[in-house]
């Protein structure tokens, strides 16, 4: 591939992660962090940016995906938690949501004053948007060169233009920070980088873009690896730039009124400096981006699941795909949203451990006993987590969840996940060493 292909397979890249939760979330946490805003980017950039680059590098280092690392715990783990990804960041939660804002910030807005109730608004709106997902979603092979040559580009020169107007117009110090990132702010910028489900999506992602570069004639699998890592770093890269310049913004409104959001944040940033007429060039922006995603989410779902039955056609999933999507879009984002934090709860640390395992694969032999054990232990807490926030409470759990190292900073999952995976190591030995004494003949054999 020439240099110039690689570069837009990595702004289609940009453009599939650029969605709602990407624009909601920076310019609202720099409307809270103020004078943390720094630490609590740089946490943000690090679940938001680097999660999202190690998922896609992780799946680039295997041939069968998302679906082949969970196997490395047991296939009917890898099936089933696969088929979850694709459902939480499609029809479920991911494509409805990114509906629902375009809808909010690019649509709403408009007709202010109209006699239409909220709900037949939204019910037009996302019929005639999910009607050109699925058209778009249909073609795959020219989603790459639509996406990266004319979509992303005219996406990115609006937010550049609306930042570079915010920079230079709004000129105000940082506030203190609000009680929420008072102390520990790089921890809860990493925690609000979940929000984005850009590290779930990666795991979509990384097969949609393998597909985009083996039908650029490349085919090698090292070659394979190589390009992916490099259309990764082009869109992470990108990610980081948009998400720093919308979030100073955000701290350039703080103080100003109650923000319930970031969408509010970002409304009021550009009145303060375009006026009203500012939130059509918001609106288009939040538009277009949450589109593209919901185009690349709606294809990774649609190449996933028709490769699990020869019964299902990719058309017919995409046709399916989009009319749950938009089912589900019209029961509003605050329904959907107090579903899908939970949601996350339970599967982002998931998805972090087992994204991280391969790159450590060779210091403990590929041993299954990690992989389980790690799992296991990440999921026993992750799940009651998310369990807990859905209104399920046990005292004596919630008690021990409470005590363990780094549970303030809602990372308590993580020393379970070590002890997991060396008990899994340990346990991965002992049978081994077991096997051996039992079977002598394997050892003169070796």
């Amino acid at each position: 591939m020439k240099k110039r292909e690689t570069f837009f397979v990595g702004l289609m890249l940009f453009s599939m992660f650029f969605g709602a939760g990407n624009l909601i979330f920076p310019p609202f946490l720099g409307s809270g962090a103020g004078t943390s805003f720094w630490p609590a980017m740089i946490g943000f950039i690090v679940t938001g940016v680097g999660l999202p680059l190690l998922v896609v590098s992780a799946i680039a280092l295997v041939k069968n995906g998302a679906n082949e690392l969970g196997s490395r715990v047991h296939p009917w783990f890898g099936a089933v938690f696969t088929l979850l990804i694709y459902l939480s960041i499609g029809p479920f939660f991911g494509v409805p949501r990114n509906a629902n804002v375009a809808f909010e910030m690019g649509f709403n807005p408009l007709m202010a004053g109209s006699s239409f109730s909220q709900s037949l608004l939204l019910l037009g709106f996302t019929a005639l948007f999910f009607f050109f997902v699925f058209l778009l979603s249909l073609y795959p092979s020219k989603v790459v060169d639509l996406m990266g040559k004319v979509i992303t580009p005219t996406l990115l020169i609006s937010i550049v233009t609306l930042f570079l107007i915010g920079f230079f117009r709004l000129d105000k110090s940082f506030e203190a920070p609000n009680e929420t990132y008072q102390t520990a702010s790089f921890f809860k910028g990493v925690i609000d980088g979940y929000a984005t489900m850009d590290a779930l999506a990666a795991m979509a992602f990384g097969i949609v873009i393998l597909t985009a570069i083996k039908q650029k004639g490349v085919t090698e699998h090292k070659q394979l690896r190589s390009y992916t890592v490099k259309a990764a770093l082009i869109a992470g890269t990108a990610l980081a730039l948009v998400y720093t310049g919308i979030g100073f913004m955000g701290t350039q409104v703080a103080g100003q009124e109650t923000f319930d959001n970031g969408s509010e944040v970002l409304s009021t940033a550009v009145t303060l400096l375009l006026g009203n007429n500012g939130k059509i060039l918001l609106g288009f922006i939040f538009t277009l981006a949450c589109f593209t995603t919901c185009v690349g989410l709606t294809i990774a779902c649609g190449q996933y699941i028709s490769k699990l039955s020869e019964k299902l056609s990719y058309r017919g999933v995409v046709f399916l795909v989009t009319l749950a999507s938009f089912l589900i879009a019209n029961l509003g984002l605050n329904q959907i949203i107090e579903v899908t934090i939970p949601f996350l709860v339970m599967l982002y640390p998931l998805t972090i451990v087992l994204v991280t395992l391969p790159f450590i694969d060779r210091f403990f032999g590929g041993s299954r006993g990690v992989y389980r054990g790690t799992m296991a232990f990440t999921g026993f807490v992750s799940i009651y987590n998310g369990l807990e926030m859905l209104g399920f409470h046990v005292e004596a759990l919630s008690s021990f969840m409470s005590v363990l190292p780094f549970a303030s900073l809602d990372l308590g999952w993580v020393v379970p996940a070590f002890v997991g995976g060396l008990l899994g190591f340990l346990w991965d030995q002992f049978s081994h060493n077991k096997v051996r004494k039992e079977n002598p003949q394997i050892e003169r054999a070796s």
